[in-house]
């Protein structure tokens, strides 16, 4: 039986890719990939609708790799496009043959991205993967060349369809037609899309301060702030976000929290005592305890804690060192 690994990003488009070879009677499997900037969470929940079998690979280690400096650049923010495609094909490609598989398909639409599916990023992307003859996009099949498996008839190109451009009417109505109804909307789920966790990512790279996964997640959550001295302080704006730094946290870290009055978990990536008198204030600055008012704050570092007094940092400081 003819085999198919599918790359589902759980979008309409690599849904209804995923259907329209399952149509042709080829045993498709979903692969889809997880790193901190993007999970597999739409990937799963479109595998279950059409009942597709799906790995996740995480492939941080050689996505962290790629995005410190990408071959063919970012887009508007920090998302290599073309290096992170051709870098997942790569990966596809590999476990294609460690498989058994015929071919690979995704749900790519020519001309739907300006970066990364004009045709000539198509093109640059499945070569550099090296499984360029491999790779199969149904949506768009009849506006490219013909790769081996159709060749060899193992897929009808005429069941494949020339769809191009950015619009989606032709993506609802085939949805409709193959029982598809519930799909996100179009919007990007990679953080590297995201303007502020974008800065807040070149100030991390720019500082050599990732030294681990876990600093990559970090930037997910609360507000960020950095001075010369101090280094990277994170200060937690709600319930979630604080329990989040806790769980991110470790003995190499300088961790603050108010004594008397609700308020943040602060946490100083790396930090020492250095850092203290400012995490402090600032863990006093998003507390509930009263303005000009000395505060107990206790400061734990390497297992040894320490209470400190601390008055909020002013409004003006605080702004200047936010990232």
């Amino acid at each position: 039986m003819v085999k198919a690994i599918a790359l589902l990003s759980g979008g309409l488009d690599s849904t209804l890719a995923v259907k329209l070879v399952q149509k042709q009677n080829i045993d498709v499997s979903g692969l889809t990939f997880t790193t901190p900037f993007f999970n597999a969470i739409k990937a799963q929940t479109a595998a279950d609708q059409i009942h597709l079998p799906l790995m996740v690979e995480d492939f941080t280690t050689e996505h962290l790799q790629m995005l410190k400096s990408p071959r063919y650049g970012y887009g508007k923010n920090m998302n290599p496009c073309i290096d992170c495609h051709t870098l997942m094909l790569k990966m596809a490609g590999r476990k294609m043959e460690d498989t058994g598989a015929d071919f690979l398909v995704t749900g790519e639409v020519l001309g739907q991205r300006p970066m990364s599916q004009t045709k000539q990023s198509l093109y640059i992307v499945a070569k550099n993967s090296g499984y360029a003859d491999y790779i199969l996009r149904p949506l768009s099949a009849q506006l490219l060349e013909p790769i081996k498996a159709e060749r060899e008839g193992k897929v009808d190109r005429s069941g494949l369809l020339a769809i191009s451009g950015r619009g989606r009417k032709d993506q609802i109505r085939l949805a409709e037609e193959l029982g598809i109804r519930h799909y996100p909307p179009p919007a990007g789920g990679c953080l590297l899309t995201d303007p502020i966790f974008s800065h807040r990512l070149r100030d991390l790279m720019s500082h050599a301060e990732d030294r681990q996964i876990r600093d990559y997640e970090l930037l997910k959550y609360g507000r960020h702030f950095r001075a010369e001295v101090t280094g990277k302080i994170i200060v937690g704006r709600n319930r979630s976000d604080n329990e989040a730094l806790c769980a991110l946290s470790t003995d190499d870290d300088l961790v603050c929290n108010v004594a008397d009055f609700p308020g943040p978990h602060v946490l100083a990536p790396y930090g020492n005592e250095s850092s203290m008198a400012m995490a402090a204030a600032l863990c006093v600055r998003y507390s509930d305890a009263p303005a000009d008012t000395d505060v107990n704050v206790i400061c734990l570092h390497h297992n040894k804690s320490v209470t400190i007094k601390s008055k909020a940092i002013s409004k003006e400081d605080s702004e200047r060192w936010i990232i």
